[in-house]
């Protein structure tokens, strides 16, 4: 097998956290040695979740297992989720950072199934996977993600599982979605149908560029390459989505710092 060196695109300060995270969770449950240091493990965690690369692939660059590669991505994810904030508490670091309007919209994340696992196939996507709702700043910056959903879950329904347009109208919110979430009371959607006046021709395309700039939070997502496709059981789209959330945040932090 060949080596190389590479370069990772994240901040020192994302493998700070990520590290210290690592290192308060050692210490709190008593761990006494392991094949890596938290630094190392950090960085581990944050190749596999930024490049996608197989456990196997992964493993040999740290000179490590791969059922340990694999233990240490599961131990930091669920580490690193659970700092993920709920919609509510997210709602309240929304509304203190002086935002005036929200952008909701769903993705699709791709997942390795088979033909015959139709609950996570989605017919608008054409593809398997996880359901994920996404509230977003009018900056594009993520607000919020919500836990996973096979893919056969309608956006609509989805926000509605997730009582997240409630939450919405509780908190006085003003917000942009697509046609997809169209008759759900507190959203603003453009205008469906041919012919429409000119009018409303004009209220889709303000409300189109209003909702484009939000939007780029997939981006943001989607550069992290394990969630192009995930091989993995579906059931853990959450704990990853989640993680990179945090992930995501605290890159966006180091930014603006420097």
């Amino acid at each position: 097998m060949l080596f190389y060196r590479a370069a990772l695109p994240l901040s020192s300060a994302t493998l700070h956290f990520v590290a210290a995270v690592i290192r308060r969770h050692r210490s709190e449950i008593g761990s006494r040695w392991r094949a890596l240091d938290p630094g190392q493990q950090a960085m581990l965690v944050l190749v596999y979740l930024r490049k996608g690369e197989p456990f196997t692939d992964l493993a040999a660059g740290f000179e490590i297992s791969t059922s340990t590669a694999w233990r240490y991505v599961e131990e930091t994810t669920t580490l690193l989720s659970a700092h993920a904030p709920g919609l509510r508490s997210a709602l309240r670091k929304a509304k203190a950072a002086g935002h005036s309007y929200l952008v909701l919209d769903g993705t699709v994340i791709a997942i390795d199934r088979v033909a015959a696992d139709r609950p996570f196939y989605s017919g608008k996507h054409r593809l398997h996977g996880m359901n994920v709702q996404v509230l977003a700043s009018p900056e594009g910056e993520i607000v919020w993600l919500s836990p996973a959903l096979p893919g056969s879950v309608h956006d609509s329904k989805a926000a509605w599982i997730w009582q997240i347009v409630t939450e919405l109208v509780i908190g006085g919110w003003i917000v942009l979605a697509d046609k997809g979430y169209q008759g759900i009371a507190g959203v603003l959607t453009p205008y469906k149908g041919r012919n429409k006046p000119a009018s409303q021709k004009l209220a889709n395309r303000a409300h189109a560029r209003l909702r484009g700039r939000g939007e780029r939070a997939f981006a943001q997502l989607k550069v992290w390459k394990i969630l192009r496709k995930l091989r993995c059981c579906p059931d853990k789209t959450t704990q990853l989505v989640k993680a990179i959330g945090v992930l995501q945040e605290h890159e966006l932090h180091a930014a603006a710092a420097g």
